[in-house]
């Protein structure tokens, strides 16, 4: 066991499980470890007994390594039993990308919240790239270089690359439903911010969390603003989501993230979370002082390393999430710059209120 005296948080298990292997969280929940080839490289995978065979809550990135590491499981320590049923917490493809390959293979249900599930079908069958007519000056109004621009609109293929697809259908879980799994109710809370309605999972009477990407230990999740939805308030979003859980969830649960070790401390990080947006915004208020800047300038002000073209989309879209909390709270305004003074694209720009 780990304590960390400075979070505020205890980590039960020292080590995460091999990938291939499982580890006990509690009794007749295991947890799977899958890779990503990403700097973020594993997404949590946690498997809740079903009668004969075991519900997954999450599938994993849709690539022949994560398929290897869910194989090893099954010929392993799950041989004989099998998975009964898949829960998907959100979109993102390392949580849905192999749903439709474990759906299909063992002819499973899955259950999904709908704006995830249709989000799912919608960048499967019209993926990103189709509107780059549109999204393009999206990111031009923001100052994005148009190198950073194009990696970003080339998402929709890689989002195809890292997923399975989902089934044709699915059963829906939506906030404050009981979700029955094997001798189990969880009560079913759902979230935005991170994702459209991110499920979590929560039992009060084992002190259990499943709390998907909402709240993770070391990293704070990615709150960010797309093409679709311009104007979004994500950020302010997520900061209501956190109140939210507090709320709800008791103080001494066990949370189980979707990356990272699983840890004792929920309201500790969840005040940790809001304290750490609430720093970034006031960097950027600092950034916008004697000037008004784009997104794309205000971007190295809140990141200041070196990031690659894939890591800078991820970024803008954070920092155009802070951007539009403050508009909202009135600590930013909008000065848009005519389309005569840069170059023909109407630039949007930012100066502290």
């Amino acid at each position: 066991m780990q304590h960390d005296p400075s979070s505020g948080l205890t980590f039960p298990f020292d080590q995460p499980p091999a990938f291939g292997t499982l580890t006990e969280v509690a009794p007749d929940i295991r947890w799977l470890r899958l890779p990503l080839p990403y700097r973020l490289d594993h997404v949590n995978i946690y498997l809740i007994r079903n009668g004969t065979g075991w519900t997954a809550v999450d599938s994993g990135l849709g690539t022949d390594d994560c398929k290897h590491a869910w194989q090893a499981a099954l010929d392993g320590p799950l041989k004989g039993q099998g998975l009964a049923s898949l829960i998907v917490t959100h979109y993102h493809p390392d949580h849905v990308g192999l749903a439709g390959w474990l759906t299909e293979r063992f002819g499973l249900d899955m259950a999904m919240p709908r704006p995830e599930y249709l989000h799912s079908l919608l960048l499967q069958y019209a993926p990103a790239d189709m509107g780059e007519a549109t999204f393009r000056p999206f990111y031009q109004r923001h100052g994005l270089s148009a190198e950073a621009t194009e990696i970003i609109l080339s998402r929709g293929h890689e989002y195809l690359r890292r997923t399975t697809g989902v089934p044709v259908s699915y059963h829906r879980i939506k906030h404050g439903d009981t979700l029955t799994v094997g001798d189990r109710d969880f009560q079913v809370l759902t979230g935005g911010g991170h994702s459209l309605e991110q499920a979590m999972l929560y039992r009060p009477a084992e002190k259990l969390f499943l709390a998907a990407d909402q709240v993770i230990a070391r990293i704070s999740p990615n709150v960010s603003v797309h093409p679709m939805e311009p104007d979004l308030n994500a950020l302010g979003l997520y900061l209501r989501s956190l109140r939210d859980i507090r709320a709800a969830v008791a103080a001494d649960v066990l949370v189980l993230p979707g990356h990272g070790l699983p840890f004792h401390g929920l309201h500790a990080r969840i005040d940790a979370l809001i304290a750490h947006h609430a720093a970034r915004c006031a960097e950027i208020e600092a950034a916008c002082r004697d000037a008004a800047l784009t997104v794309a300038q205000i971007l190295p002000h809140v990141f200041p390393r070196v990031m690659d073209a894939h890591q800078t989309g991820f970024a803008f879209g954070e920092v155009l999430a802070h951007v539009n909390h403050m508009l909202a709270e009135g600590t930013l305004r909008l000065e848009t710059l005519a389309p005569e003074a840069s170059g023909g694209t109407q630039v949007a720009r930012y100066r502290t209120a």
